[in-house]
């Protein structure tokens, strides 16, 4: 197979068709010589708004592709192998593996493992585990997909918040009420992150994600995917159980030997998987008291600002936007002060939406469906935080800052969204009035208020300082009309539990730390990537089958 990169693809011929008849111009071949072809990277470069296109990777198979490559002297053409995940080698070996590893824990009456948490590291860990014959439990606090759909939609219409299933807690973690992004920074030598494309693609998701700058999947068909992953696990074997929440880990021994459902329930087992997500105070606090090595780490806080999806489109694309995609950006500022701010998790076409899961506490994040069609743009524009500015030495503390700042959130506005202009933010004083042509896109009930009453004075400063530059970058960002709404303070988890080499706690054996929750992950990607690489660590765990 053949790597071409560099290939300039005008906007209109942004297709299958399009495709090959650049390749073909560019390498110097006849239609019929280009036996196969497969995008690997498709971007925009709109660095000349006078001269928009798209520049792509393809992999391509051709006859005599050594003999090719000897008499092409273009750089951008090499013999390219991908990087396929088989951590057990080839199926037949893998299968070998499995096999013996399914003999070794039925004729010793091993328990099955158990995964706490259903994000996509606990999904995609079950998936793999599933697939080697273990039978994995996976037990979810919150409510399977549909259920949570409908208790979501409540709660945003204004019906009191269901603490156990929420846009934080259910089937397919926090980031199924998101954009669905799937860009990483995660290197993918070992193939892990193809896998989880493949995996996506397999259960509903568009093979673009595979290839596309940027990939992303929306709320919307998400919630289709993670059900589709859920009934694969099943007939595998595995079980899930929803409204199930690990409230207790019994530990022997420096060991974990069983779990605890729901303050009632006893279940013997000698791996647990926790991916319990970045949001599980309880768990964090029930893990601090079973002594369980953790420490304190630097996360983000910040607020979510609002645009006019338009306003953004014409300063990235110029005119050129309603040809276009809708546009995203990312931004980043370091201060004098020290500290960095920069936007996060940017949803084009999208909605804030109220992702509290604590009573008397609230928190906004941003979602778009697949389309990303919506009128507006938002982002979370974060400031910097460490231990330094956390109120107290607890390994906790990152988490009690949360948790206060989410408090007066909640009472700027009587429990609903924040909502204040930049003008006013600038000077301090509460907004009384919106622009017409810019107002909140929300999922969930909103309310003007004045954001300085509950952010840091070190925040909201940082934040005011960054606002003129991210103006020269795009035009327009610091209109006095822009939106902030907040409180944007789950950006990652506020603690890391600590892991060992082969995935396990540093003083629990048996537990496997894992995922955003467990402070190794940052994103969907990068999460389910994380569940792959623990349930490879659990396989080996049951002894020499590799």
């Amino acid at each position: 197979m053949l790597r071409v990169n560099s290939v300039k693809i005008r906007i209109s011929e942004n297709n299958e068709k399009g495709y090959r008849k650049a390749v073909v111009k560019k390498l110097h071949l006849q239609e019929k010589e280009l036996l196969s072809l497969e995008p690997a990277k498709v971007s925009i470069d709109a660095r000349k708004k006078d001269d928009i296109h798209y520049v792509c990777s393809f992999d391509i198979k051709i006859e005599n592709e050594e003999r090719f490559i000897k008499n092409n002297r273009d750089k951008d053409v090499i013999i390219f192998k991908k990087n396929l995940y088989r951590p057990f080698g080839d199926k037949e070996a893998a299968s070998k593996i499995f096999e013996k590893l399914c003999s070794f824990v039925n004729s010793n009456k091993l328990p099955r493992p158990i995964i706490a948490g259903s994000g996509p590291c606990g999904l995609f860990c079950a998936l793999k585990l599933a697939e080697t014959g273990l039978k994995p439990l996976v037990i979810e606090r919150g409510e399977d997909v549909d259920s949570r759909k409908q208790t979501v939609a409540g709660f945003w219409e204004g019906k009191p918040l269901n603490t156990g299933s929420n846009v934080q807690f259910g089937e397919g973690g926090a980031g199924t009420f998101s954009d669905g992004k799937l860009n990483t920074m995660v290197k993918d030598k070992d193939g892990r992150m193809g896998e989880v494309y493949r995996v996506f693609i397999e259960n509903g998701a568009d093979k673009s994600i595979s290839y596309i700058n940027k990939p992303h999947i929306g709320t919307d068909r998400l919630c289709n995917i993670v059900k589709n992953i859920r009934k694969r696990i099943i007939e595998l074997g595995g079980e899930v159980r929803f409204n199930s929440c690990l409230t207790d880990i019994i530990i022997n021994d420096g060991k974990v030997s069983a779990v605890e459902i729901n303050k009632r329930e006893i279940i013997k087992t000698d791996r647990l998987i926790l991916a319990i997500g970045h949001s599980a105070r309880d768990s964090f606090e029930m893990l601090q008291k079973k002594n369980v090595d953790m420490e304190k780490k630097s996360f983000a806080i910040g607020v979510r600002v609002q645009h006019p999806q338009s306003l953004i489109d014409r300063s990235q694309y110029g005119e050129m936007y309603k040809n276009l995609p809708a546009a995203d950006y990312k931004l980043t500022c370091n201060l004098e002060n020290g500290r960095s701010v920069y936007s996060f998790c940017m949803c084009p076409g999208g909605y804030v939406v109220n992702a509290s899961s604590e009573n008397g506490r609230l928190c906004v994040n941003g979602m778009s469906y697949s389309g990303r069609d919506g009128k507006s743009a938002n982002s979370a524009i974060v400031v910097s935080v460490s231990p330094e500015d956390f109120p107290s030495e607890s390994v906790l503390a990152g988490m009690e800052f949360q948790r206060i700042l989410e408090e007066k959130a909640y009472n700027a506005a009587n429990g609903k969204i924040p909502v204040q202009t930049l003008k006013d933010f600038k000077e301090n004083k509460a907004s009384e009035a919106i622009s017409t042509d810019n107002t909140p896109d929300c999922k969930g009930l909103w309310e003007l208020s004045d954001i300085n009453s509950f952010l840091p004075e070190f925040m909201s400063d940082s934040i005011k300082m960054a606002f003129p530059g991210f103006g020269k970058q795009i035009n327009g960002y610091d209109n006095d009309d822009t939106l902030l709404l907040g409180l944007e303070s789950r950006t990652s988890s506020p603690v890391r539990i600590k892991r060992k080499d082969d995935f396990q706690s540093t003083n629990i054996k048996g537990l496997f730390p894992a995922g955003e929750g467990a402070g190794y992950a940052g994103g969907i990607t990068s999460a389910a990537m994380d569940g792959l690489k623990v349930s490879e660590a659990v396989i080996r765990s049951y002894g020499n089958f590799t």
